[in-house]
């Protein structure tokens, strides 16, 4: 319990005082106009208030991330912890602060321009290609994987194909209407429910005494079953990702930094998101290890049904909860996918969008632009994909890591502190490259041979950024 203390604790003062010190390195500037005010259109570039931006951007990078993620990388032990915490205060809630503040600097644009106009062109067209594809494919499994579920807990006559079309109508409009009209309305109040959801699995588990393992020297190890075939390294830093640092964040913040009215207000939004499901991370990892009755048990329980996460959610959520926690657990493993893939698309749109500089006031021009993308999206969900989809992880922190390189760029451009991204991008680097050599569904090479090429690789990155950014500062 007391490792569980001090973890929120650390991640509510990473907010107050290195998330200050980030917004300092930034320069936010209260007095210089943000895109919500001076490109509004009335349907993505709309002025909202704070507080609603930050519940919207929360669900946004949230889904089922804090929650899924945290579940199975709690099976390696308490060591879960000290990456959920220190992942997402210097690395995770960093990358989402500039990723939100720099689109916010440039008016608004996606991220793939963002990157390219700091890496360059190659890296514009590779991001172009590669986060407009993740967009669709995340979009495409978040309208499958909920259909299943609600046609399980809903009549025979209700048929999965039948939820597959509920869901995708709905994509539909929430891609193509204004986003004060549907997402702005709606996202609020799940927001809400995700977070008392988890304060409440939390009060439950502080109340019940269940027995949260410590982080000592003792539990300071792999806790994994099959602990040889899953290294802590890198393995848990891909499996614990929404929790700490992931990708999937960048695309969706310039969503709301073209709504923000004021840019002292992105510490809140983008800083405070982050953190924000890094306790909701937080709580679902100390309850898995203590629900339970320790971290082998919920190895072996979660080995007798597949590794199904859900499961464990909804037990969980029934047993602490009651009646309460199973409608909560249904808005979580149903709700926040369709929230997450919802905002893939309308994530998908923009990035084409602005890459063909084509605006989006009408809506002539915003089907344009979405019918392809939905077409693409609907007929991946007619095909068994789980095999592209296990690589989906790795292209999460992949994308991630890009978005640190760059962010490093800009700051070195800027003669300002870029070491604050430089060390979790080379961190990140080697977690990646590693990841693919040794994982079950990598190129599964001993660590002996994986560890040293991914470390180096690493390494050469730092080195070429050095050598890149120094020629690209004519040093």
């Amino acid at each position: 319990m007391i490792t569980f203390i001090i973890s929120i604790a650390i991640l509510i003062l990473g907010y107050l005082i290195y998330g200050k010190f980030v917004e300092k390195v930034f320069g936010a500037d209260p007095k210089r106009a943000t895109p919500a005010i001076t490109m509004q259109d009335g349907v993505d570039y709309v002025p909202l208030p704070w507080w609603k931006i930050f519940l919207i951007q929360f669900l946004n990078i949230a889904g089922l991330g804090p929650i899924f993620g945290a579940i199975l990388g709690a099976t390696y032990g308490p060591v879960a912890f000290l990456w959920i915490v220190l992942g997402c205060i210097f690395a995770g809630a960093v990358h989402d602060y500039f990723s939100g503040m720099l689109s916010i600097s440039h008016g608004g644009l996606s991220i793939p321009e963002i990157v390219g106009k700091y890496m360059g062109n190659g890296f514009r067209q590779f991001m172009r290609v590669f986060t407009v594809l993740l967009m669709i494919l995340v979009g495409a499994v978040f309208i499958v994987g909920p259909a299943g579920i609600l046609a399980s807990l809903t009549p025979e006559s209700l048929s999965k194909t039948f939820w597959v079309w509920i869901v995708f109508a709905y994509y539909v409009l929430a891609t193509l209407l204004p986003i004060d009209k549907l997402i702005g309305r709606i996202y609020p109040i799940f927001g809400l429910a995700l977070l008392f959801m988890a304060l409440g699995i939390g009060i439950s588990m502080v109340y019940n005494g269940y027995p949260i393992p410590e982080l000592v020297p003792a539990n300071l190890h792999n806790m994994k079953a099959n602990a040889d075939k899953f290294p802590i390294f890198p393995l848990l830093f891909v499996t614990i990702a929404c929790g700490a640092i992931s990708g999937f964040h960048s695309t969706q913040s310039p969503l709301m930094a073209r709504c923000l009215k004021n840019e002292m207000l992105g510490r809140r939004v983008f800083y405070g998101a982050m953190v924000a499901e890094g306790l909701v991370a937080l709580i679902w990892a100390a309850v898995a290890m203590s629900f339970f009755g320790g971290v082998p048990e919920l190895n072996s329980a979660l080995a007798q049904h597949n590794n199904d996460a859900a499961w464990a959610v909804k037990t969980i959520s029934d047993t602490t909860l009651g009646k309460l926690g199973g409608l909560l657990a249904i808005l979580g493993v149903v709700a926040a996918p369709i929230t997450s893939g919802d905002t893939a698309f309308r994530s998908a749109r923009l990035i084409v969008a602005d890459f063909l500089n084509f605006k989006q006031a009408k809506i002539w021009n915003r089907l344009a632009v979405s019918l392809p993308l939905f077409a693409i999206g609907f007929t991946l969900t007619q095909i068994n994909f789980e095999i592209i989809w296990r690589y989906m992880a790795w292209s999460n922190q992949t994308l991630a890591t890009v978005v640190l390189w760059a962010i490093s760029v800009y700051l070195i451009s800027e003669k300002t502190l870029y070491w604050i991204t430089l060390i979790p991008a080379i961190f990140m680097t080697a977690v990646i490259t590693n990841y693919i050599l040794i994982a079950p569904e990598g190129f599964q090479l001993s660590q002996a041979i994986g560890y040293p090429i991914g470390i180096t690789a690493a390494v050469v990155s730092g080195v070429i950024f050095w050598w890149y950014t120094k020629r690209r500062l004519g040093k």
